[in-house]
């Protein structure tokens, strides 16, 4: 059972799969559930909401598999994270996330907490140093957080699980795959061990918090 709700097509301009084949290659690698959320700006969002929506449309309703279109809002300015978000969502986005402050790029500080205060993100994806008052700040409005299995941005994985389990904040497993890494029960297991949780810790990040997200999305989860 693997969900995935970071995911990157070849509209995100640094990936190589269409919408379609990634979309196949996730069910085939046994995908439950997932998004995929192409990196946009505020020009950029129209376009690939509209062509990706198209591509998940088809895919869905031919393979029967809960697949969500979205767009993960990129080293865009702290100060316009909402107007971006609004537009993505305006543009027909079922799902958005946020490029968080991770320590491998030079993402604007700022940009973490300007995605959990807006009221339009669904997830921050890797955080980084995430701080323990914006932890707190995204266990109050209900925004997830990302453990990264992508190793560029895992290093900061350890701290993002600390201080979201002392906020009691929800934390997901994604891949932020831009080819052939994906998930997979295992990989997810090693994910969240890794970042110094336990096995306690799996079932509510793993699972409960997975189908939390996917009810809001409007899938009705059993």
């Amino acid at each position: 059972m693997v969900y995935d709700f970071h995911l990157h097509s070849s509209l995100s301009g640094d990936a190589e799969l269409g919408p379609v084949e990634l979309a196949r290659r996730a069910i085939v690698a046994g995908y439950r559930a997932f998004a995929i959320t192409d990196h946009a700006a505020l020009g950029t969002v129209p376009r690939v909401v509209a062509e990706l929506r198209a591509d998940v449309e088809l895919a869905r309703s031919e393979w029967g598999v809960p697949i969500f279109a979205g767009v993960e809002l990129t080293h865009v300015p702290a100060s316009a994270v909402e107007r971006c978000a609004r537009e993505a969502r305006d543009a027909g986005a079922e799902i958005v996330i946020c490029h968080g402050e991770t320590v491998a790029e030079p993402v604007q500080p700022g940009t973490n907490i300007a995605a959990i205060q807006c009221g339009l993100v669904d997830v921050l994806a890797h955080p980084g140093l995430l701080t323990v008052e914006d932890a707190h700040e995204a266990a109050r409005r209900g925004v997830f957080l990302e453990l990264s299995s992508k190793p560029a941005h895992a290093v900061a994985n350890g701290r993002v699980a600390r201080v979201t389990k002392e906020a009691d904040a929800a934390l997901l497993v994604n891949s932020d795959n831009h080819l052939f890494d994906f998930l997979s029960e295992q990989r997810c297991r090693d994910v969240v061990l890794g970042a110094g949780l336990n096995e306690q810790d799996l079932d509510a990040i793993l699972r409960v918090n997975p189908e939390r997200l996917l009810r809001r999305l409007g899938l009705a989860v059993p």
